[in-house]
């Protein structure tokens, strides 16, 4: 794998520039850049909401850009969808591959802000000298024109409490649960969310051996704590479950063969399978997923691991065939099932 990666530098794009490897050969993920919050959030268990009346929490106000390969730009689109804030928070999509110019709009999925060719354009909008990777999601506050935050957690965070009174009232950070999520959120990210990128993109074998037996002994962890849990936290739909489903949803496609994580598969985890299932049935979930750009994107844009870019065409799994969930203490969010039973 090249050690150079594409970013700004001083808003001119470079392609030969950083490491993402340490000395080890692990893989380092840099922190995101833009970090402002708005108005109302909650940020932790214990915290007051954030004030920050730069940015207020109005509708028409804000836009998200996503791909709908990434991750962690997924978790944004799946608390958008859960929350109900379709018609709130507006949302556009990168182009699934990504190439030596980064994140490119598409023809046929323009930027519909200013008409960007790339991505990177957004950012150099909000800082013209802007020095870092260009990533998703980006929360753009079309007023003050400029990035709010880029930083998928606490995105995903101000859209489900900030935002709340805009929604559909499901609730994805419930007090008595907070500290319990946020424990789980923590725990998930290092050892499952990151931990398939720390075996995809190692560059010695220790450093690929140690990271596959770290994210395979958190797996085994989740599918015992699920035994006898419908969700993460328990009873309830949480934003740890959003935070990992993200990676259970692609780990079969993607993961187990392209990051060469291939001790197992999820749908041979009994309960971690059941409960990707489950999470996917919910409604608005199964609108996010989007397997072809998930795909496309990792086979094509990883030259280093896939020199041909050849995609390949399975595994045959079916998301949307019948759980064994619904035994468990809890359910989905009354909203959702309300309006899914409306519809």
């Amino acid at each position: 794998m090249s050690d150079a990666t594409n970013m700004l530098v001083d808003g001119e794009w470079r392609t030969d520039v950083r490491r993402d490897t340490g000395d080890g050969g692990e893989f380092e993920r840099e922190e995101t850049s833009f970090r402002d919050w708005i108005d109302g959030a909650v940020p932790g268990p214990d915290a007051e909401p954030v004030e920050n009346p730069d940015f207020p929490a109005e509708p028409d106000r804000y836009h998200v850009y996503i791909n709908r390969a990434c991750p962690w730009a997924h978790r944004v689109a799946m608390t958008r969808a859960l929350k109900g804030l379709e018609d709130v928070v507006s949302l556009s999509l990168t182009r699934p591959e990504r190439y030596n110019e980064g994140w490119e709009f598409s023809e046929d999925q323009p930027d519909p802000l200013y008409g960007a060719r790339y991505l990177r354009d957004i950012y150099t909008k909000a800082d013209p000298d802007y020095t870092g990777r260009v990533t998703v999601p980006v929360l753009w506050d079309t007023q003050r024109e400029t990035v709010v935050n880029n930083e998928s957690e606490e995105i995903m965070r101000m859209l489900d409490t900030a935002f709340h009174d805009l929604g559909n009232g499901v609730d994805l950070y419930p007090e008595g649960y907070r500290e319990e999520v946020d424990e789980l959120i923590d725990d998930v990210y290092p050892r499952i969310n990151n931990g398939v990128y720390r075996a995809g993109f190692a560059g010695t074998q220790a450093a690929y051996d140690d990271a596959v037996d770290d994210l395979f002994e958190a797996l085994d962890e989740y599918e015992e704590h699920l035994d006898h849990r419908r969700y993460l936290a328990g009873d309830r739909l949480t934003e740890a479950d959003v935070a990992l489903f993200a990676t259970l949803v692609r780990f079969d496609h993607v993961y187990h063969t392209h990051f060469r994580c291939n001790r197992r598969a999820i749908h041979e985890y009994p309960n971690l399978w059941e409960y990707t299932k489950d999470v996917f049935g919910t409604p608005g979930v199964a609108g996010t997923v989007n397997l072809d750009h998930i795909t496309r994107h990792y086979y094509k844009s990883h030259e280093s691991l896939n020199p041909k870019r050849i995609v390949p065409t399975g595994p045959d799994i079916d998301f949307s065939a019948p759980h064994d969930r619904d035994g468990l203490p809890g359910e989905p969010p009354a909203e959702l099932v309300g309006d899914a039973a409306a519809d």
